[in-house]
């Protein structure tokens, strides 16, 4: 079965000229006009979470605030089509030594979550696994520990996994590595097409930040899927910016 993918981190808010308010509509377009089967969003606060849900009235979601494990602070959601699939198992752990409460991770400067849900077809009984995360942009310790707790998530199950994610490392580097050694490969390198581009756009030329643009953003697949396609989408409606990161797109047989 053909399943498509999607990963968006929408930033939570954004300076005066690239307020959410001012692009969720174009986000929400972009999410519609692809129609993942799945995707996992980042930054997405719960005005974020109710403005998605408002648009995109044929999705469902699974996930916590991370600040209190209910509504207060960003997500990092799973969102499913509803009338296409069942969850059969589901849930949130925080990246840090008390994955069950809500917690902050080591030396991370933000309590961060991983959420995932374990999706059946109603059609045809085919199952796969969808994790969602956002490690931490300043705690080295907490990115490495907190990547290897998703990694080890990833591992239980039997079924083909598919992990997304604003990593918050650059393609090639050391934990890049660590996150495809093991039971997860990149889309990007695995897709028999790929349209690659950098995924954290900052803004840029628009607005002028210190970092560069780059890479941070991955769908990974479990080694026992076939991909199929692997893309950056860089629409500008307008001319304008959706989010400071681009989405990824990944199509894949499981």
């Amino acid at each position: 079965m053909e399943i498509k993918i999607m990963s968006f981190n929408v930033l939570c808010y954004g300076p005066e000229e690239m307020f959410w308010l001012d692009r969720r509509g174009m986000v929400a377009d972009i999410l519609r006009n692809n129609k993942p089967d799945s995707f996992g969003l980042q930054e997405s606060h719960y005005e974020w979470m109710q403005a998605v849900c408002e648009a995109l009235p044929e999705y469902d979601y699974v996930g916590v605030g991370r600040d209190d494990g209910a509504l207060c602070g960003e997500f990092s959601p799973v969102f499913y089509l509803k009338d296409k699939y069942d969850v059969l198992d589901s849930g949130t752990f925080w990246l840090s030594e008390t994955p069950d409460t809500p917690s902050y991770g080591w030396d991370a400067v933000c309590r961060r979550v991983c959420s995932w849900a374990k999706l059946q077809n109603k059609e045809n009984g085919s199952v796969y696994v969808h994790i969602n995360t956002h490690l931490d942009h300043k705690g080295p310790n907490a990115r490495t520990l907190g990547l290897q707790m998703v990694l080890d998530h990833a591992a239980k199950f039997d079924v083909p996994v598919v992990c997304t994610g604003d990593f918050n490392f650059k393609e090639g580097c050391e934990l890049y590595k660590q996150m495809v050694s093991g039971c997860l490969k990149d889309s990007k390198y695995a897709a028999k097409d790929t349209m690659s581009n950098v995924t954290f756009n900052a803004f840029y030329p628009v607005i002028k930040k210190d970092e560069a643009p780059c890479i941070i953003d991955y769908i990974s697949f479990s080694n026992d899927v076939e991909v199929k396609k692997y893309a950056v989408l860089t629409d500008r409606p307008d001319g304008k910016f959706p989010s400071d990161h681009n989405p990824v797109l990944a199509i894949a047989e499981i």
